[in-house]
């Protein structure tokens, strides 16, 4: 029974401080998005000048392959999938930040 508990409680232990990496990881990436520019044009939760994060994550997350598609979007701008507002290229912005960026995006719920 002991045993048992001490596991239980291990668990949950292990399950808080994963979820607090991912807050974490969560806010690292949000400072990245604004540190490359993309807060001046999105929201987490509203629509701005672009879709808000949660539109996109909403709109894309069952979608197969969305994640590198995003990638690619992001990296080379676009236009008429949210309207007329061109999204410059953020060829400035490395890769490995898109993706990370590009990841939380696609948390976002």
């Amino acid at each position: 029974m002991m045993k048992a508990i001490a596991t239980i409680l291990a668990a949950a232990a292990g399950a808080s401080l994963a979820a607090g990496a991912h807050a974490a990881d969560a806010k690292a990436a949000e400072a990245l998005a604004k540190a490359s520019g993309c807060l001046a044009c999105h929201t987490v939760d509203k629509k701005l000048v672009g879709p808000s994060y949660k539109q996109i994550a909403d709109k894309y997350r069952k979608e197969k392959g969305a994640e590198a598609n995003l990638i690619g979007k992001v990296k080379a701008g676009g236009k008429g999938v949210w309207g007329d507002v061109p999204m410059p290229p953020n060829a400035h912005v490395k890769d490995a930040d898109i993706k990370t960026i590009v990841q939380w995006i696609m948390s976002v719920k």
